[in-house]
C-alpha cells in the first residue's frame, strides 16, 4: 500500500509540472525557445497594410522577418546590449510615445465624423479649391543659384520669351534643366494665387529655393473645378484631421493647467502658450513661398510641384501654419 501510494503521488507531481498544451495554431516558430505566434504576425501584417489578396505570400516574408529580429535581439540580449545606456534611453523614449499616443487615441475615438451638411458648408466656403478652382500651367529653366547674376536678370528683362531666355543660357554655358510644372489654387495661397491669376501670359519671373534658382514663364491658365461628389471624402478627411488636432491641443493644454511644472533651467522655459483651437479655416499651400525676385526685379512664388491628383485640400491646417513672413514676401511686387 505504501508503495502504491508513493507511486500515484509522484505521478500526480508530475502531472502538475507538465505545461499545459499550447493552442493549435497560436505558434508559427519557435527560435531558441522563444515562440513567434499568430497574434504577432497579424500585427505585422496590419502595420505594412498587407491587403487580403496578399496576405498568403506576404505572410511568409514577415515571419522570416520576424525569425529574423528574434536572432538579433537574442545575440543582442546575450553581449548584453539590452542594458546599454543609449539603448535603454531608446526604449524608455519608445514606451514613453506609445503609452502618450494610446491616450490621445482614447480620448479622439469618439469624436464623430463631419456630417453631409458641415463638408457641404466647407465646399462652398472655398470656391477657388473646388467650384472656382483655377490651374496654372508654367514652364520653367532650372539653373544653380549662383548662376542668377545680374547679367541674366537683365537679359531675362529684355526676353520676350522662356525660349530667348534659354538661347542666352546657351551661349553663356550655363547648364540648366528645363521642364514643365502646374500649380492650382487650392496649393498657393490665396494672395500668391490671386497675383498669378492678374499676371499676364509669358510673363516671366525668378524664384530663388536653397542652391537652385527656376526662372519661370507663365503658359496657361485654365479652369479646373472639383465636382462637391469627387471632393467629399477629402474634404471629410480634412475635417477630421483638423478637429482632432484642436482637441489635442485642448487636452495637452487641459492637463499642462491641472499639472505643477517647473523649469529648472529657466533659459528653456517658453512664453505664454499660444491660444488652443486657433487652426486656419482653410488648408495651407503646400509649400510657403521662398523670397525670390522676378526678371524685372519681382518677387514669385517657388518652383510649383506636380498637380494634384483631385482639388482636396491638401490637409496643411494638419501639419503647421506656413511662414506669414515668407508668404508676403513671396506675394510683394509680383506683376
Amino acid at each position: 500500500m505504501l508503495a502504491l501510494l508513493t507511486a500515484l503521488l509522484a505521478v500526480l507531481s508530475g502531472c502538475g509540472d507538465r505545461a499545459p498544451p499550447a493552442k493549435p495554431g497560436q505558434a508559427l516558430a519557435n527560435v531558441n525557445g522563444e515562440e513567434i505566434t499568430v497574434l504577432q504576425l497579424n500585427e505585422e501584417m496590419q502595420r505594412a497594410g498587407v491587403p487580403a489578396a496578399r496576405q498568403q505570400e506576404a505572410g511568409k516574408q514577415l515571419l522570416q522577418a520576424l525569425i529574423d529580429r528574434e536572432l538579433l535581439e537574442h545575440a543582442a540580449v546575450g553581449e548584453k546590449l539590452d542594458r546599454d545606456p543609449k539603448v535603454m534611453g531608446a526604449i524608455e523614449r519608445a514606451r514613453s510615445l506609445i503609452v502618450a499616443q494610446a491616450y490621445m487615441q482614447k480620448r479622439l475615438a469618439k469624436i464623430p465624423p463631419p456630417t453631409p451638411a458641415e463638408v457641404e458648408a466647407y465646399y462652398k466656403e472655398h470656391p477657388d479649391y473646388f467650384d472656382k478652382r483655377k490651374q496654372f500651367r508654367m514652364e520653367q529653366l532650372v539653373i544653380a543659384a549662383s548662376d542668377l547674376t545680374p547679367e541674366l536678370r537683365a537679359a531675362a528683362d529684355n526676353a520676350r520669351s522662356l525660349e530667348e531666355v534659354a538661347v542666352w543660357l546657351d551661349a553663356q554655358g550655363v547648364k540648366y534643366g528645363r521642364s514643365q510644372v502646374t500649380r492650382s489654387t487650392s496649393d498657393l495661397n490665396a494672395g500668391l494665387a490671386k497675383k498669378l491669376l492678374a499676371m499676364p501670359k509669358g510673363q516671366l519671373f525668378s524664384v530663388r529655393e536653397g542652391g537652385r534658382a527656376m526662372l519661370l514663364s507663365l503658359i496657361e491658365v485654365r479652369d479646373a473645378p472639383v465636382p462637391l461628389t469627387v471632393a467629399v471624402p477629402q474634404i471629410a478627411q480634412f475635417l477630421i484631421t483638423r478637429k482632432n488636432k484642436e482637441l489635442a491641443a485642448a487636452e495637452v493644454e487641459r492637463l499642462r493647467q491641472g499639472a505643477k511644472i517647473e523649469y529648472l533651467n529657466k533659459t528653456l522655459a517658453q512664453g505664454p502658450a499660444a491660444p488652443v483651437g486657433t487652426a486656419p479655416a482653410r488648408p495651407s499651400p503646400a509649400a510657403a513661398p521662398a523670397a525670390g525676385e522676378g526678371a524685372a526685379g519681382a518677387k514669385a512664388p517657388p518652383s510649383p510641384p506636380a498637380p494634384a491628383a483631385s482639388a482636396a485640400p491638401a490637409g496643411g491646417t494638419a501639419q503647421g501654419v506656413p511662414d506669414k513672413a515668407a508668404v508676403d514676401r513671396g506675394v510683394a511686387g509680383l506683376k
